[in-house]
């Protein structure tokens, strides 16, 4: 298609052109020859260039389908999340990678029964995460979301329920530096309580094992703030059939912190036990005196005075004519010296028991009862001249004292 048109006006950059009807059409100065100036007429050929149009359509189509299988065939994958270990207090949770596709990540944040428990720091990196201060034999609903360029995308709930007391199945033991046959009764004792062993400090490792707080697995142990403990903390466990507390049996804790159950109770001696359970029923019945067992006079001892207290000796009986020999001597006095005052004694000491005379009636074993008669009738025989001394009646021969 051939066009007159009338050149009006040239400008720098656009010439202003005039149909035949006078319409203005602006067209570019530049595509005009460099001789024209106004008022000249130039002639304009139009046509329509279909190769090329073909051409460009097809280099369109190309495009349009390279973009839908790059970014539009795949999607970020919701995550998959499941609970690796559960304790009486913490729960250890992972999940698959996480599918991006094409998309890019904002966030991957955790929620703990409805409710935003933190962001996971690096997402594309992480795969697990622990929870700890959680109650115990507690129900609990875990979810992950994650945020991308390409949408929202959210994870099926999980519930999870903290273990009893009682149940030792989610304990964890790394061991550290012990002798090998320390370890093996480790190893038995861990089987033994339902609980699992693992050789390296993990992320659902619960509790670290030893006897020497050294080595890279104790490093990261003390690192990751996992307690560091005795096996004697596992043999506890399985005493008391429940889990026990690790105050009293880290490396350098004082035995006595240990804490005794009923575990530990029943194994005590049966003379322990009976200790026990007089202790709880109040004081004692009194015995008579023909219930002592025969002992010496020196070995009974009687409770002390509040006030004043004298530490006496008893001597000891003299044999009989039948029994052959002379009759000895009484001791001296060891601890009041002669011309000195008697010696005074705090509640906390012992003293030996004085005698009484042979018509003396029975004592009670109680200590708030006690008549402590003076030094006064009895004399050794060597003293009065004779040869032995009377055999004291068995009922009478000694006073009555707690034990």
């Amino acid at each position: 298609m051939l066009i007159s048109l009338t050149v009006g006006k040239v400008d720098a950059g656009v010439a202003v052109l005039l149909t035949e009807d006078k319409r203005l059409i602006e067209f570019p100065s530049i595509l005009l020859p460099p001789s024209i100036t106004s008022g000249s007429i130039v002639d304009i050929t139009v046509s329509r260039n279909l190769a090329s149009e073909a051409a460009a359509q097809k280099s369109f189509q190309t495009l349009q389908s390279s973009i839908l299988s790059t970014y539009g065939q795949q999607s970020p994958t919701p995550p998959v999340i499941r609970c690796r270990n559960a304790t009486q207090t913490s729960v250890v949770l992972e999940w698959d990678p996480i599918e991006l596709a094409t998309a890019e990540v904002r966030s991957l944040s955790l929620y703990r029964n409805g409710s935003k428990a933190g962001n996971i720091p690096k997402p594309m990196e992480m795969t697990s995460t622990k929870m700890s201060g959680l109650a115990v034999d507690t129900e609990y609903n875990f979810q992950l979301i994650l945020r991308t360029s390409a949408g929202v995308y959210n994870s099926e709930k999980l519930t999870v329920r903290t273990h009893k007391m009682t149940d030792l199945s989610g304990i964890t033991v790394t061991p550290g530096m012990m002798a090998p046959p320390l370890r093996e009764s480790l190893t038995g004792a861990v089987d033994r309580i339902g609980a699992k062993m693992a050789e390296n400090v993990r992320i659902d490792t619960t509790h670290f094992v030893c006897m020497e707080g050294r080595g890279r697995e104790w490093e990261k142990a003390v690192e990751m703030n996992i307690p560091v403990v005795r096996p004697e903390w596992v043999e506890g466990c399985e005493r008391e059939g429940r889990i026990v507390g690790v105050r009293g049996y880290y490396l350098n804790a004082d035995p006595k912190l240990r804490q005794v159950g009923q575990g530990v109770g029943l194994q005590q001696s049966p003379q322990r036990q009976q200790q026990q359970s007089r202790g709880s029923q109040g004081p004692e019945s009194p015995v008579p005196n023909n219930q002592l067992p025969n002992r010496s006079r020196q070995d009974i001892q009687t409770p002390t005075s509040a006030n004043n207290l004298r530490a006496t000796t008893q001597p000891p009986p003299s044999p009989s004519p039948s029994e052959g020999g002379s009759p000895a001597p009484p001791p001296p006095a060891k601890d009041t010296p002669k011309g000195e005052p008697d010696a005074q004694l705090s509640p906390s000491e012992s003293i030996a028991s004085e005698p009484v005379s042979p018509e003396a009636p029975s004592h009670s074993t109680s200590t708030d009862h006690i008549d402590q008669q003076p030094y006064q009738n009895l004399k050794p025989a060597a003293e009065e001249g004779s040869g032995t001394s009377p055999r004291p009646e068995d009922n009478a021969s000694m006073v009555d004292v707690a034990l």
